[in-house]
């Protein structure tokens, strides 16, 4: 069962079949995502084949980890797999 952490919390949790696999990274299902540690960040970036991207801060226990949390609100075709989904980095913990 694939589960993102952080700051020693469980940030997401899905069952293998619920998850996305994209350049490997994991992308959950928002419903899956524990949505109190999430902070809309301004933030966006673009992929060629993707789209754009937005971010989330994650906080957890009064600690901010800026823009560690992304997804595609409009993904292109080639990525509309991902629609609904999120994934991680800079130091959040993804188990597969």
């Amino acid at each position: 069962m694939p589960t993102a952490s952080w700051n020693g919390a469980i940030i997401a949790q899905a069952n293998d079949d619920q998850v996305e696999i994209v350049e490997n990274n994991v992308y959950f299902p928002i419903s899956a995502v524990k949505q109190e540690y999430l902070r809309p960040s301004s933030h966006t970036t673009v992929c060629p084949w993707k789209g754009t991207a937005s971010y989330y801060d994650l906080v957890v226990d009064g600690q901010t980890n800026a823009t560690a949390a992304w997804y595609y609100p409009e993904p292109k075709d080639a990525a509309k797999q991902i629609a609904g989904h999120l994934a991680f980095w800079r130091g959040v913990t993804v188990e597969r």
